[in-house]
């Protein structure tokens, strides 16, 4: 071969390698971090985000930023499934996993400089993270799932410091009252809460149904509006005569038949009612058309009918009253029918709803939220879906930890300490750990316009002193104790966030080569500026790559918190 250089990729591909890719897709995890660490907290920032078509989401939710970023570059989009994966699992304490992860690579960078291996800060950050749980097992508190006070109280931290803030403490309420209605014995399904948003009003207007409220009127103005206790029919049917599945043709030679044909179908209809009548169906639900000769019939029964119910809603009416589903109209029976103390249609913010509500034991409930506009709502959603997601881990669990910073800063005085018995280089990397878990409280103290290293001293002094749940009260400045206080979150955010973040981080720093298909090179936000990203060039990430977040690229007009 001589001295020929054997080309293996396209000419198209690029390849970084070594130091290169390291410190590429480090810059990459460090730029999401930054683009929602000014959100962290209660006096977090929000982010306006404009998407392609022009439309707008204003909050401080960490996944919902990330989502709507539409980032492309493949490290960071390592980072946006941490988010998600918090989300998924927990539901609250997205940000704080995203940024003790851009923190992790930011502290990794640095032993990296000093030709720390990777694959030793990997072991080093793998061992710091399973310490890390066991610390916060041991300081855990127990909770007892009757303790109404505790649930409210993390629902109400779950929502503080967005939307939802000044009803927070109503909101709580509704949310606990929710879970505890739809848990079954151990299994708590926040699916079986529905959400509705109504554009009027204000906040504190928000209320919970025992029962499911649907999204349609009756299908015909004969009907009553109010049905008192109600048997229920919920159909996975349509109320029409089936058509044929083969194509046919009738040739029809005289004006009566034509009518026979027509008498036969209205015929049928009404036995498809009559079915409902014997079995003593007061209200039908059906999740398929309804015939207009068959609501007529139907109308002249007193029966009130909904059709084209969505399955989801299908479902939760099944669970509330405790009817079953029927495919077939022909197999329905008076035991599948369940059952509800009043069925009505309402107004809610000018448009009509049906409400089925005094049900029995309520396994599926609704909470009606409203706002002054939509931006409003959607984000008073975005808070209660946080708070739903913690009070159910938390009856789940049993065990919580102290807010404001103060499981942070004790597993930073503990990892230290066990940095001491890590033999070898890891040790460097415990303590890097260590260190980067502080940015959590530091990030608090920050965002409130506080001094952070005067509020982290104070945090460590009150640490070693032996108060495990000392904390940063963001309204004051103090450091307050937060258990007394009634500020605390479930046990699985904290253990969630730690393990998302340390298996992202080492990912990421396990990665010495990056070899692209095609051209990844696009804009890169700096996290110090809303500047638009550039198109291409360095970007702040070295290497062949270019910047390689072009996603981010464009979403660079961001919200002046940025």
């Amino acid at each position: 071969m001589g001295n020929q250089p054997l080309i293996v990729l396209s000419e198209d591909s690029q390849r970084t390698s070594g130091k290169d890719a390291q410190s590429m897709n480090i810059t990459a995890g460090q730029a999401v971090s930054e683009s929602v660490r000014t959100t962290l907290g209660p006096k977090g920032m929000d982010k306006m985000l404009v998407d392609s078509t022009g439309d707008v989401v204003v909050t401080n939710d960490g996944v919902t930023i990330l989502k709507e970023m539409d980032i492309e570059h493949p490290a960071a989009n390592m980072i946006v499934e941490v988010a998600e994966t918090q989300e998924n699992e927990v539901g609250d304490g997205t940000t704080s996993a995203v940024v003790v992860s851009g923190e992790l690579l930011s502290q990794a960078e640095e032993l990296l400089d000093q030709d720390i291996h990777a694959t030793t800060l990997a072991q080093g950050y793998r061992q710091a993270a399973e310490e890390a749980k066991n610390i916060l097992e041991d300081i855990a508190i127990d909770v007892d799932e009757d303790d109404t006070d505790i649930l409210t109280q993390i629902a109400s931290t779950a929502m503080t410091g967005k939307g939802a803030e000044n009803a927070r403490e109503l909101l709580a309420e509704l949310v606990v009252d929710a879970v505890r209605s739809v848990a079954d014995d151990d299994d708590i399904d926040t699916d079986n809460i529905k959400v509705e948003k109504v554009v009027g009003g204000s906040i504190e207007n928000s209320e919970l149904v025992e029962g499911v409220i649907v999204d349609k009127e009756r299908v015909h103005e004969n009907m009553p509006y109010f049905v008192e206790d109600a048997d229920v029919a919920v159909l996975d049917d349509a109320l029409e005569v089936k058509e044929a599945e083969i194509d046919t043709e009738v040739n029809v030679t005289d004006p009566d038949q034509l009518q026979q044909f027509l008498d036969q179908e209205e015929e049928q209809l009404q036995e498809m009612v009559d079915q409902l009548v014997d079995v003593g169906a007061d209200v039908v639900f059906a999740e398929d058309g309804i015939d207009d000769m068959a609501q007529h019939y139907l109308a002249q029964e007193g029966i009130l009918a909904v059709r084209r119910v969505k399955s989801s809603d299908a479902e939760k009416l099944a669970r509330a009253t405790g009817a079953r589903s029927v495919a077939n109209l022909d197999d329905i029976e008076a035991d599948d029918l369940g059952f509800a103390g009043s069925v009505a249609q309402k107004d809610v913010g000018g448009d009509q709803r049906i409400f089925v509500e005094d049900v029995d034991e309520a396994k599926s409930v609704s909470l009606i939220l409203r706002g002054g506009t939509e931006h409003v709502v959607d984000e008073v959603e975005r808070a209660i879906e946080d708070s739903l997601g913690v009070v159910r881990v938390t009856l789940e669990d049993g065990k919580v930890l102290p807010g404001g910073g103060a499981p942070e800063t004790e597993l930073a005085l503990k990892l230290r300490q066990f940095a001491d018995s890590v033999g070898g280089r890891e040790q460097l990397a415990v303590e890097a750990f260590a260190d980067a878990l502080e940015i959590n409280p530091r990030t608090l103290a920050e965002n409130a316009g506080l001094d952070p290293i005067d509020s982290l001293v104070d945090l460590r002094s009150q640490h070693d002193g032996g108060n495990t749940a000392a904390g940063l009260d963001a309204y004051s400045g103090d450091i307050i104790d937060m258990e007394s206080e009634g500020v605390v979150e479930p046990l699985r955010v904290k253990t969630q966030a730690i393990e998302s973040a340390t298996e992202a981080a080492v990912m990421i720093l396990r990665i010495d080569d990056v070899i692209a298909a095609g051209d990844l090179s696009g804009g890169q936000v700096d996290p110090d500026d809303g500047g638009d990203g550039g198109a291409g060039g360095p970007g702040g990430a070295p290497g062949g790559m270019g910047g390689g977040m072009g996603g981010m690229g464009g979403m660079g007009g961001m919200g002046g918190a940025m």
